[in-house]
């Protein structure tokens, strides 16, 4: 006999949850959290985990980007996969693989092995951050239960980012493996949960439909992104022409073909082109903002524990305040959005991050934490208060309901895929300026091709919503 797993009851009829309904939003917004902070916790970590490892600049950045690869690479594929196989089944069986992948890259001695925990906590995530929502939509009633859930999942998913840098900042200060670790138990902990409170559901497949994953699909477009980040990471060893950089960089290019080939071939492909105006402005200012927001943290952290040696946990308290504003504010995000209208918000976001970006362009040693570092995270934090909803919002607000999964798809793999795509450009040209044996006056000089590369991106997020905002 087939045991099954019934739908938490609503609650006592006065409105309030039962315990049981109150469980299931506990593991679902913490492990929303735990994929939150997956990022953030390698930030401040990098410069240890460069020395332990012997990484240079041009291969420690895959500790962050390893993760954003394995999300966005595999966030389609990872929709299919539930679709077919069900919710339960692959939330639970993505929060065990998290958790063994937690513990192999706390152990990791080699690069490569802790390359492919990342890609595998990633994709983890891709598959539990969205099927997390799906199950409070169908848990939750229609109505002000489920807004509260979606408020409580969504103010963990903020607060992640937040609680990843002060975990890291500190537990770093004792070892960087550590900062790679924790997770390991408490998801145990969220898994053995689960398996009691996690309802089943219906498949997307009658059982004897065929099941197309489109496993093709997936593998080509990952390895493409993987082909790419790798070869940009070899341009400032080997140059534009060396076949270890050409060669990665052109098998990107192919692989991506090859994936467009499939793509027309298949019956059921991953990605169905939805050419919608508001969601391709939508998905390229939330790339740009990910993925410069990204970079300038990667330049910090190098510029404050490798040159001018603070602390993790110094480090990591610095850019608390471009973290913490989003979280506070989570919950009134939809509410800005509902009196200024997402175009604006959108804009002034972006304004406030161009500004930020500008800066960090000016004079730039000794670090001056109160005139010019903290300015900059604030206007970051603010851009990410003002924006970040409201992109959401807007890339599936033209959408018909039946597009609007697969919009939501290609709008986060952008972000994410921003996130690996931008990270590794930076240590990239962070490594191509740096001067063995420089000054730390000079190390912090060479930081500014980075820093440009930081701007313009901000830049080119500042003209998407003005055009947005001409438009609506």
């Amino acid at each position: 006999m087939t045991r099954t797993h019934p739908a938490p009851e609503v609650g006592t009829g006065d409105g309030r949850w039962s315990p049981r309904l109150w469980g299931l939003l506990l593991v679902l917004a913490g492990n929303m959290l735990i994929d939150a902070l997956e990022v953030s916790v390698a930030v401040v970590a990098l410069p240890a985990i460069g020395t332990d490892l012997g990484l240079p600049l041009t291969d420690v950045h895959w500790a962050m980007t390893g993760f954003a690869v394995g999300f966005g690479g595999l966030l389609l594929f990872g929709a299919r996969v539930v679709s077919l196989l069900g919710r339960r089944r692959v939330y639970l069986a993505a929060l065990l693989a998290f958790a063994a992948a937690s513990a192999l890259s706390a152990l990791a001695q080699e690069p490569a092995l802790l390359v492919a925990t990342r890609v595998v906590k990633g994709f983890c995530a891709a598959l539990t951050a969205p099927t997390g929502l799906a199950i409070i939509a169908t848990a939750f009633p229609q109505g002000p239960p489920r807004d509260r859930a979606v408020s409580v999942y969504a103010l963990f998913g903020a607060g992640g980012f937040t609680a990843g840098l002060l975990l890291s900042g500190w537990l770093t200060e004792f070892s960087w493996r550590l900062s790679f670790a924790f997770p390991a138990p408490v998801v145990l902990i969220l898994f053995a949960l689960g398996l009691k409170l996690i309802p089943d559901e219906e498949t997307g497949k009658a059982n004897n439909a065929p099941r197309r994953y489109d496993i093709p699909g997936a593998v080509t477009f990952t390895a493409a992104l993987l082909a790419l980040v790798y070869g940009i990471g070899a341009v400032p060893a080997h140059g534009w022409t060396a076949p270890r950089a050409a060669g990665p960089l052109a098998a990107a290019v192919l692989l991506l073909l090859a994936f467009a080939v499939v793509e027309r071939s298949t019956p059921e492909p991953l990605v169905r082109p939805l050419r919608n105006a508001a969601l391709i402005r939508s998905a390229l200012g939330a790339a740009c903002l990910n993925g410069s927001y990204l970079g300038l943290l990667f330049v910090l952290t190098y510029q404050m524990q490798t040159v001018a040696g603070w602390s993790p946990l110094t480090a990591a308290m610095a850019l608390v305040p471009a973290a913490v504003p989003p979280a506070v504010t989570a919950l009134a995000s939809g509410g800005l959005v509902a009196r200024f209208g997402a175009p604006r918000l959108i804009a002034a976001g972006a304004a406030c991050a161009f500004a930020g970006y500008l800066l960090q362009l000016g004079p730039s040693w000794p670090l001056d934490y109160p005139a010019r570092l903290l300015p900059t995270l604030l206007l970051v934090g603010a851009a990410f208060v003002l924006s970040f909803a409201a992109l959401n919002m807007r890339a599936t607000s033209e959408l018909s309901p039946a597009d609007r999964g697969a919009g939501s798809g290609l709008y986060q793999t952008a972000v994410q895929l921003a996130a690996a795509i931008a990270v590794a450009a930076v240590a990239a040209l962070l490594a191509s300026a740096a001067v063995p044996g420089a000054s730390a006056a000079e190390a912090v000089e060479a930081c500014r091709p980075a820093l440009v590369f930081v701007a313009a991106l901000g830049g080119v997020g500042l003209l998407v919503g003005l055009t947005g905002l001409r438009r609506g």
